[in-house]
């Protein structure tokens, strides 16, 4: 068992405040002196605009570098002034100058590789295990992107005059390996490092003060954290941030206001639900590491939420047996849910690339709640089975 204790940053202090002061009001500032309470919800599409000339030259201004246009918003693909205190927030918990928010996490990293593809940059360096589908962006082109698979002490060798962007995730989905941060970002040299932080979120590890020149989420996961809003956010340097929001513009790839109100809201309870749900996953890493039914447990010592496990038996058997945990695919809901990674979060990735990468047919990922911790272990214990001394064959045979 990789052994971890339940390692938040309890102590973690933004340039100003403690991490848990700005998530509760990073993004939420300027309410008071507005007589507001909750931040308010903008739905519109469009705005009007009396001065035409005005408008010509804060759409111009946008076109030559990406920043925000200054005044009233103009058009919902442009912007939206909901989205952007998400986008604040998640910033200052990230500790970077800005943050680009879009309809989803995979929106996101394609808008980051289509940033430096439109420099001449479309060679990527990657580290596997990443999340299946971005794995499946890389390694099929989609994009018109080039990958080099290597492990981290290969990186710098990896690394050519057209490398764009160096990828890692760290903890990774779903085999929870660990990755030396700022090892890897002096590897990069000059090419700039995205970490995707989805599994940690600011709580546990802030990639930026690490090295790592751009931090991705699926925040669909723990930054929304009730299983209701699909999104996903890059947070940068403000120069990097112009470029995404030219891509977003003109892509289309925004986020939904209703969504940016509900990721909000999400972060001022962020270290709260990581820190409880760590705390059961913690409790259930002794219990499955002392089970005979378990062959291996995985956690990192970053500590955090998220559990992977090996069984003897047929983890097909225990997908279907679960009653109060969910069987579903994402994670970083208050609610506690198992996937089989084989079959789908990784079913993309070609099954060789796949069991190298440390993702066998046996595991089992768990996204861990808040439930009690007794609750969740009794839908365990009795999902996992009689006791096999020896693996049995699985009943299906993964690809």
């Amino acid at each position: 068992m990789d052994t971890a204790t339940t390692g938040a940053y309890d102590g973690v202090r933004t340039a100003t405040r403690a991490l848990a002061t700005e998530a509760v009001h990073a993004g939420r500032d300027d309410l008071a002196r507005q007589g507001l309470h909750a931040p308010p919800i903008d739905l519109s599409t469009t705005y009007p605009s009396y001065d035409s000339r005005a408008e010509a030259a804060r759409i111009d201004a946008f076109a030559t570098d990406g920043a925000d246009p200054v005044g009233p918003p103009v058009y919902g693909r442009l912007g939206n002034p909901t989205v952007a205190r998400f986008e604040t927030a998640l910033a200052r918990l990230e500790g970077t100058e800005s943050a680009v928010a879009f309809a989803s996490g995979m929106a996101a990293l394609s808008a980051v590789l289509l940033a430096r593809a439109a420099t001449g940059l479309r060679h990527v360096v990657a580290v596997r295990p990443l999340y299946g589908c971005s794995d499946h962006l890389l390694t099929a082109g989609l994009l018109g992107t080039e990958v080099t698979w290597t492990d981290p002490a290969g990186i710098a060798d990896a690394v050519r005059p057209d490398t764009g962007l160096v990828m890692v995730e760290s903890p990774a989905n779903p085999t929870l390996a660990e990755l030396d941060l700022r090892a890897i970002a002096h590897a990069c040299g000059a090419v700039p490092l995205l970490a995707d932080n989805t599994f940690a979120t600011p709580v546990l590890q802030r990639p930026a003060e690490h090295g790592a020149r751009m931090v991705l989420h699926s925040a669909t996961k723990y930054l929304g954290g009730h299983g209701d809003a699909l999104a996903g956010v890059v947070a940068c340097d403000e120069e990097f941030a112009g470029r995404l929001r030219q891509i977003r513009f003109a892509t289309g790839g925004v986020l939904h206001p209703l969504a940016g109100y509900l990721l909000l809201r999400g972060l001022s309870t962020l270290p709260v639900r990581v820190r409880a749900a760590s705390a059961n996953a913690a409790e259930l890493v002794r219990r499955l590491a002392a089970d005979p039914r378990v062959a291996r447990v995985h956690y990192p010592r970053l500590g955090g939420a998220m559990i992977a496990f090996e069984v003897y038996g047929d983890p097909h058997e225990v997908i279907s047996q679960v009653r109060l945990v969910t069987p579903a695919v994402s994670l970083g809901s208050v609610d506690t849910l198992i996937q089989h990674p084989a079959s789908i979060s990784h079913r993309i990735v070609d099954a060789d690339d796949r069991r190298g990468a440390g993702v066998s047919d046996r595991l089992l990922r768990l996204s861990v709640g808040l439930e009690d911790v007794d609750d969740l272990w009794a839908d365990l214990d009795q999902a996992l089975g009689e006791r096999a001394r020896r693996p049995v064959p699985l009943q299906e045979a993964v690809r």
